[in-house]
């Protein structure tokens, strides 16, 4: 891989995407509306475009080529359809960025073959008019059926990190740290998680590995939110008040019902090594704890 486009280079993990290429002597191409500044100075080209407008996306790209395309911000068959249009000529590979939502809430570990996107119905549908879950699951179906070159499709749980804009981790830590309620419906349940760093990471391999089809990626091991807000606990010296009564303020943002997990065998038996869940994940809280501390109170 010697070039290679990236869609959603410019915040949260796909940052990390664009710094690993760019480590390996990749020639990075970030496309970009133009909205969200990036540290990477010369060491890019930008080109603008709109991801969800064929016309700007194909006026834009036309006539270039790229060893891989990386897709961190397709969410509907409306944004898949138009990039195997577009980009039917411009590559041989292709890695959208996909989720353990297209499994909807199984009560057991999630493999890659509980959900088939190479058989699932396409509905030709707009991401604003479907739920994140299905819009994946379309974009999923669209690429695998439709496209002429490989695709791999990335199945992440939750991504965790310092620049992780949804702020679920730190909405746990602000409720603790402030001795306010944390709405959770099963505080037993078990979960996986990533860091934002080997979500990056783990794209490009899959690109230089050129797999095809869905694969899981996820850190080994799995955590209760129990334990997690006990490691919060830890470095906050504050103890968690947890409910069961949801209200809109309080509802924990991993607030499963149940166990929700997959595996990542798949991956490991093809060669990638995953780090141990355990082995970041307090460190992180620690790193959170502590911008929390520096932040004023009202």
């Amino acid at each position: 891989m010697k070039t290679a486009l990236v869609l959603g280079g410019t915040r949260f993990f796909g940052k990390n995407l664009v710094q690993t290429l760019l480590s390996k002597g990749v020639k990075v191409t970030l496309a970009t509306r133009g909205k969200t500044p990036d540290d990477f100075g010369d060491r890019v080209e930008r080109i603008f475009l709109d991801r969800v407008e064929k016309d700007s996306v194909i006026e834009t790209t036309r006539g270039r080529k790229w060893d891989v395309i990386f897709d961190q911000i397709c969410y509907s068959s409306h944004g898949a359809a138009i990039a195997v249009e577009a980009f039917r000529h411009s590559t041989s590979h292709y890695v959208l960025t996909s989720t353990l939502s297209v499994y909807g809430s199984l009560e057991k570990t999630c493999y890659e073959e509980d959900f088939d996107p190479y058989k699932y119905p396409i509905s030709y549908t707009r991401r604003e008019n479907i739920s994140y879950q299905e819009g994946k699951r379309q974009a999923e179906a669209v690429f695998f059926q439709k496209a002429p070159f490989s695709v791999t499709a990335v199945r992440f749980p939750i991504v965790m990190g310092k620049d992780d804009y949804t702020d679920r981790l730190r909405f746990h830590v602000e409720k603790i740290m402030h001795e306010e309620e944390i709405g959770v419906p099963a505080i037993e349940a078990e979960m996986n998680f990533i860091s934002q760093e080997e979500a990056g990471e783990f794209l490009v391999w899959c690109a230089e590995q050129k797999l095809k089809g869905p694969i899981n990626a996820c850190s080994n091991g799995t955590i209760s939110l129990k334990n997690l807000f006990s490691y919060i606990e830890q470095a906050a010296g504050k103890t968690a008040k947890t409910t069961s009564r949801l209200t809109d303020e309080n509802s924990s943002p991993y607030g499963v019902d149940h166990s929700w997990t997959m595996s990542n065998e798949k991956a490991s038996f093809w060669g990638y090594s995953f780090t141990n869940l355990q082995d970041w994940l307090p460190s992180l809280i620690k790193a959170f704890v502590e911008s929390e501390k520096k932040v004023p109170l009202s």
